[in-house]
């Protein structure tokens, strides 16, 4: 699988609230905004914060905080510090699974500047700052709804590293601030002190959306939609091994089997959800649950940044899902112990399980070293992964352990920058030439042990990326040139 350059298309399940107007108009210029969405009024901050209360709107960036409960926290140190707030708009979606923002930004960008204006004018802002991914996808869009309209505050667009990492919110504040686009050393509030370290009300693009579009609906009708607990409609990106990839708007409580019919994703042997920081459900979970928070919780899963990445039953999950590890291991800030050495270990814990060359205990006990150890998120949203892979893919991960693997190769449907290993080795052992010397399992013993006979034992899976120069060592060293690397079929 390739990674997507351009952007999926749309679809809608039920009304379209976010993508109105989307069949009619492509992209949405000012006049067809207005046309399609109505006009707005701006409202004083008593109204605005009401309006979020009474929606129940919370963040859809991933981590899901309620946005009331940001909007109150800014004003509150607005008025203990007698400073002017700064409005961020979180539009870089630096997950490669993810596409709803980005979507947003080609094709309803006014819709992300209705929000952002609402809450900048009831703040009184001073600056209102909106970021995007340095892949400039969406960013000619936004600057062209920028020329078309005027915001109540000098308004700016920047652009962010394309990064997992750089997205989160400590680190865009940073970004803006012209320092390094990673996590602070220290958790901080940017409600206190973000932008020039003035009071910082920061969120993703779809949130503001959905402000603007309550704004204009108001709590009742907004309410029509969704469940009691999560008002509205929610924007989803199904990629991985859906026939049909797609950006899907449906209401809070659509039954998840429609989402997957609608894409046409195939039988398989689990779902993502939530993205690379979510969890894994089986396809009989999914065929059960809804699509909402507590929906998925109810089956395991979380709706996180609403990323759904099914698989197909000719993949290795755990292959996979070990790929993610890895990719998540490299993309992390690296100035706290857990990212800079604990996710590593995490990475090789989990190619250590796959291989077959360690008990999933190994896997568990990194994972445990990290959890809310980290000075961001980002170690306990890939611990969660990786222990969640573990557990809906327990039946292939024991086929690894005994040494038989699943019988399936790494396609690469995780949507990862790069492809899959392009040449997979494994090691062959020549048992005629095998005179048990033990070289082999000191050059390399995270991957070759000695059975208790003293000859040397490995798993018949592909040598794992990390450990292949360590393989082709021991290659080199065997006195009796009884070991060789091969292509895996």
């Amino acid at each position: 699988m390739t990674v997507r350059t351009t952007v999926p298309p749309v679809a809608c399940v039920g009304e379209a609230r976010l993508t109105a107007g989307f069949t009619e108009f492509g992209r949405l210029d000012l006049r067809a905004h207005e046309m399609v969405h109505g006009p707005i009024s701006p409202m004083e901050p008593s109204n605005l914060l009401r309006l979020a209360e009474d929606i129940q709107l919370k963040g859809k960036g991933g981590a899901g905080f309620p946005f009331a409960r940001k909007l109150r926290a800014v004003l509150e140190s607005c008025e203990r510090q007698d400073m002017p707030p700064v409005v961020v708009v979180n539009a870089t979606e630096g997950e490669p699974a993810s596409w709803k923002d980005k979507v947003l930004l080609t094709r309803a960008p006014h819709l992300i500047l209705d929000g952002a204006a609402l809450a900048a004018f009831a703040l009184d802002a001073e600056e209102i700052v909106l970021c995007v991914a340095d892949d400039l996808v969406g960013r000619e869009s936004l600057l062209q709804a920028l020329d078309e309209r005027r915001m109540p505050a000098p308004t700016s667009v920047v652009t962010v590293p394309h990064r997992f990492i750089s997205g989160e919110g400590g680190a865009l504040v940073n970004g803006i601030n012209g320092l390094p686009h990673i996590p602070p050393g220290t958790k901080k509030r940017s409600s206190d002190s973000g932008v020039g370290g003035l009071p910082t009300l920061l969120s993703n693009a779809e949130t503001y959306s959905q402000v603007a579009v309550a704004a204009r609906l108001g709590p009742y009708e907004y309410a029509a939609l969704g469940t009691d607990d999560e008002p509205g409609t929610v924007l989803l990106s199904v990629t991985g091994a859906a026939k049909r990839h797609a950006v899907v708007e449906c209401a809070a409580g659509t039954p998840l089997r429609e989402i997957l019919e609608l894409c046409e994703v195939p039988d398989g042997p689990g779902i993502l959800m939530g993205g690379y920081h979510g969890k894994w459900i089986t396809r009989e979970a999914a065929e059960k649950a809804e699509v909402s928070r507590k929906g998925l919780a109810a089956v395991g899963g979380t709706l996180g940044a609403g990323i759904i990445v099914p698989l197909a039953n000719d993949t290795c999950p755990l292959g996979e899902a070990a790929q993610v590890v890895r990719y998540l291991s490299g993309e992390s800030a690296g100035q706290c112990g857990p990212c800079k050495r604990g996710l590593p270990d995490l990475a090789r814990a989990v190619d250590l399980a796959v291989s077959g060359s360690a008990p999933v205990e190994v896997v568990r006990a990194a994972a445990g070293d990290v959890k809310g150890r980290g000075a961001c998120s980002h170690p306990d949203g890939t611990s969660r992964f990786a222990l969640s892979a573990m557990e809906v893919f327990a039946d292939d991960l024991r086929k690894h352990t005994t040494g038989e693997g699943c019988g399936r190769r790494v396609k690469g449907m995780m949507g990862l920058p790069g492809a899959p290993d392009a040449n997979p080795q494994k090691l062959i052992l020549d048992w005629s030439r095998c005179d048990g010397h033990g070289l082999c399992a000191h050059v390399v013993p995270d991957f070759i042990r000695l059975d208790q006979n003293g000859y040397p034992a490995f798993p018949p899976t592909p040598v794992p990326t990390w450990l292949r120069e360590g393989a082709a060592k021991a290659v080199k060293v065997c006195p009796a040139l009884a070991l060789r690397l091969a292509k895996a079929e």
